[in-house]
């Protein structure tokens, strides 16, 4: 399942359905969390509905251009602090991007299993999504992603197909440290 995961971009423009997207997200909300914070969040928006259209104009431009066509945008975000605001014990959530990558994998893989494709995004407009979302400044915007069935490659942008193909990874050797880090 690892080996057959990867961010298309072109897609299908056809709708994610609701409960798809909930199931999805429900796999993201069992992610493992330090302390068991599980400090993620997520704004949504499926194709079609004036949600969608807020966290399209999110994006940056060329990723609107065929992000457009997803069934549903996700902008996952990150809870930063235990409690609620003027709670005298409440203190830094650490891990909160860490354990917002864990939900971003989860729901990618469940995405997968669902038969859709994801695509992660930070190509996004990070100073205008706290106002436009309404996001409290314990919250950070992570990144944002886009969910929906695989499309044809000849409907993408000309300069972007042949960018349409899996990508490979470096290998571990070069990721890798046997007790410290080197360069």
């Amino acid at each position: 399942m690892f080996l057959d995961r990867w961010s298309p971009r072109a897609f299908s423009g056809e709708p994610v359905t609701r409960n798809d997207l909930m199931t999805i997200l429900e796999a993201a909300a069992w992610a493992p969390s330090a302390s068991n914070h599980q400090p993620w969040r997520f704004v949504y928006g499926l194709g079609g509905t004036p949600e969608f259209d807020l966290l399209l104009s999110l994006l940056v431009p060329g990723n609107q251009r065929w992000a457009k066509q997803s069934g549903a945008l996700v902008m996952i975000l990150s809870k930063t602090q235990t409690g609620e605001a003027g709670d005298e014990n409440r203190r830094a959530i650490t891990t909160h991007s860490f354990d917002a990558g864990a939900s971003w994998m989860a729901l990618a893989l469940q995405a997968q299993f669902l038969g859709y494709h994801t695509h992660g995004m930070g190509g996004i407009e990070w100073e205008k999504i706290p106002a436009a979302l309404n996001l409290p400044e314990d919250v950070q915007i992570e990144a944002a992603i886009a969910i929906g069935r695989m499309g044809k490659i000849e409907d993408l942008p000309e300069d972007l197909r042949a960018r349409e193909k899996p990508n490979g990874r470096k290998p571990l050797s070069e990721v890798t440290f046997h007790g410290r880090y080197r360069t």
